[in-house]
């Protein structure tokens, strides 16, 4: 006989909230982007807490300032510094009336990235970065990604609703076919410290199952390069360790994780993140559905029910008809059917549209998870 009893730690409920940093000071051309935000409790519902308002800055040991400005969600950049890469780099935050700053820290800049490649499993693919440092000065790395690709809705709508009348589809109104995308939800690093050659070979970046809608057509992934310092890379193991590799009675147990960013307001209080500086390197690749072995992704729409709608309906023992169409296509549009097809009557004196097949919106319109405008980088 047992017996379960719940049991909620006191730091569910915690009321503590913690800056989060996360970003990069980009030496190069490329942009510096600073994302902020606030920890939440476990039990809370909310999972995206940004930090509006804030004032940052990056600042060079010669005390020169680089001011970042706000873009919005917490977000805050300022277009490429280009900046020596024989000084030392910090970032100065103030946000609520409470004021943050980073230790000084080396530019490491990340060498070019030799491949990205990817290996076909019987489950699904393996992508790979590989690189190397004919100087041997990297020796730590830190790779993060972008993901897109294209998928599609269950019906192809050829029609759509203005409000007041169902009307055709132009050319770039079309809700079949979407690009989505991701972001990195791993931690991918490694290291050639101990080895002979400055030299990164097929290092894991992310799985992707047979059965991924990703996988159905065209998927194209951007893989990120970052030049680590020994301190640094710790603080990304460290992190790695705790949030991916916990549950097992022989993994790490959780331990509070260094930063090097401070709080000058509250000095005992944690902040989460890592500030480092260096050159970002990046590349693209693209995998197409015939270059793999024929896999159909897993059913994303399970109920698509298609109904017939009339511009002229007679209801059972009806003497005045209704238009159906107005109900389901063009009042309260938010939660309207989608007109599919033209329901059309052939007679001698021509042809008559005298309704249009439909469906959820969720089953016909791509734009619901995704873009219907292709991305720039697209080929």
């Amino acid at each position: 006989m047992g017996c379960k009893k719940p049991y909620n730690p006191p730091v569910i409920n915690s009321p503590n909230s913690y800056l989060v940093v996360d970003g990069v000071i980009n030496s190069g051309s490329d942009s510096t982007i600073i994302k902020l935000s606030r920890t939440v409790n476990l039990s809370s519902s909310t999972t995206v807490n940004p930090v509006t308002g804030g004032i940052l800055a990056v600042e060079s040991d010669q005390n020169t300032i680089y001011p970042l400005q706000e873009l919005g969600g917490g977000k805050y950049g300022i277009a490429g510094l280009t900046l020596d890469s024989t000084r030392k780099y910090r970032l100065k935050i103030q946000a609520a009336g409470e004021q943050y700053l980073s230790d000084f820290v080396p530019v490491v800049n990340a060498p070019p990235i030799d491949t990205v490649s990817f290996d076909i499993h019987t489950n699904g693919v393996q992508l790979n970065v590989s690189t190397h440092d004919p100087k041997s000065q990297t020796h730590y790395y830190r790779w993060d990604y972008g993901e897109s690709w294209i998928f599609h809705s269950n019906y192809l709508s050829g029609y759509y609703s203005n409000g007041d009348t169902v009307i055709e589809r132009n050319p770039g109104n079309e809700v079949y076919q979407c690009w989505g995308s991701d972001t990195s939800s791993n931690i991918v690093i490694a290291s050639s410290a101990t080895l002979s050659k400055d030299v990164i070979s097929n290092n894991p970046v992310i799985f992707i199952s047979s059965s991924s809608e990703k996988l159905g057509t065209k998927y194209s992934i951007l893989v990120k390069e970052y030049g680590l310092t020994g301190d640094s890379y710790n603080f990304w193991k460290a992190l790695k360790s705790s949030s991916e590799e916990l549950g097992g009675i022989f993994d790490p147990q959780p331990t509070q994780i260094a930063s090097n960013i401070h709080s000058l307001t509250h000095p005992s209080e944690p902040v989460i993140g890592y500030v480092s500086a260096g050159r970002v390197t990046s590349k693209r690749i693209f995998i197409t559905n015939n270059q793999l072995p024929g896999w159909v992704p897993a059913l994303i729409y399970k109920d698509c029910p298609i109904d017939s709608l009339y511009l002229h309906y007679y209801g059972l023992g009806a003497t005045v008809p209704i238009n159906q169409e107005n109900e389901y296509f063009n009042i309260n549009p938010k939660f309207a059917l989608i007109p599919l097809q033209a329901i059309v009557v052939v007679s001698p004196f021509g042809s008559t549209i005298v309704g249009h097949t439909g469906t959820s919106r969720e089953c016909a319109d791509c734009t619901i998870r995704g873009t219907n405008k292709q991305p720039a980088f697209w080929k």
